[in-house]
């Protein structure tokens, strides 16, 4: 018999689907004064995915120029965002693949020395839906083993490869023990992620495209895909939706690349938009770790 259609499915077919992962309570406190840390009106969150090589390798994609285009990440790009968030005094999440860390075993540890996170990104930006729950539990145990190993501390966060759920996805934060994954984005703001009906107590720290920097600026020269945004016109949106979350009492979150936002015109809005949040005194800068523990006792 041929697969059911979508519209050919019963609804408790359709329900199950859309119940199976769901957002819980919002972590807000209702008194702004104890909202986010440090009694702050908004919470900055910046977060870096240090892909590197991961991507291309993942797709069997193995020449030297798209190794090249990797490397730029680490090499030229990582240094100089360390030392902008040095001046700027903003702790950041990096979320890294495993085999990033192995192919520079001294680049996480740095991460750590700069007081800043480092997460799980999966083990080579792995397609998680394409795989089954012991192989995605594996790659995901191994990325902890490595990270265990290089800095000395178990991660508490994930970031899935791609922002991507597979039907055995969450079951494998929760065996795990994950406080927070930031991969969904059912909220501008924390909350609880529901396993078909039931609490988990896992904190989800939502991610968005428009505070991506792939979605306007990544390139692939066969794909047809291109820049289609200014730096300075991109920076604006942001501005915009920090200053939104702040008149909020909310969560300003950005994810970034280093391949990507790491040259230097584009370094250079994100000075500027550090400049601009720091213009403020009742800002919180820090890691997503930092925010899911102080949310976890809205649970």
């Amino acid at each position: 018999m041929d697969e059911q259609q979508p519209w050919q499915w019963t609804e408790d077919v359709w329900r199950g689907h859309v119940e199976h992962v769901r957002a819980g309570r919002r972590l807000v406190h209702d008194d702004p004064a104890l909202r986010w840390p440090t009694g702050a009106r908004v919470a900055v969150l910046l977060s870096f995915d240090s892909d590197h090589e991961s991507i291309p390798l993942r797709d069997g994609e193995t020449s030297p120029g798209r190794m090249a285009q990797g490397e730029f990440g680490a090499r030229f790009a990582v240094p100089r965002i360390l030392d902008l968030l040095a001046r700027h005094e903003a702790p950041s999440s990096f979320y890294m693949p495993a085999v990033c860390a192995l192919l520079r075993p001294d680049e996480a540890p740095s991460y750590v020395a700069g007081g800043h996170e480092v997460a799980v990104h999966g083990w080579i930006h792995e397609r998680n839906t394409a795989l089954s729950h012991d192989d995605e539990l594996e790659l995901v145990s191994r990325c902890l083993e490595v990270f265990e190993r290089q800095i000395g501390q178990r991660p508490t966060g994930i970031r899935t490869p791609s922002w991507d759920f597979s039907g055995s996805t969450l079951s494998v934060i929760r065996e795990l023990g994950f406080d927070y994954d930031s991969s969904l984005m059912a909220d501008a703001d924390p909350y609880e992620l529901l396993e078909r009906g039931e609490r988990t107590g896992v904190v989800e720290i939502p991610v968005e495209w428009i505070r991506d920097d792939a979605p306007y600026l990544m390139m692939d020269r066969f794909g047809g895909l291109r820049p289609h945004m200014p730096p300075r016109s991109l920076l604006q949106i942001w501005i915009d939706e920090f200053d939104a979350a702040r008149e909020e009492g909310g969560v300003f979150q950005l994810t970034m690349h280093p391949h990507i936002i790491g040259h230097r015109s584009r370094l250079r809005i994100l000075d500027d938009l550090l400049t601009h949040i720091r213009s403020f005194d009742d800002v919180w800068i820090g890691t997503h770790a930092d925010l899911a523990r102080h949310v976890r006792p809205f649970l």
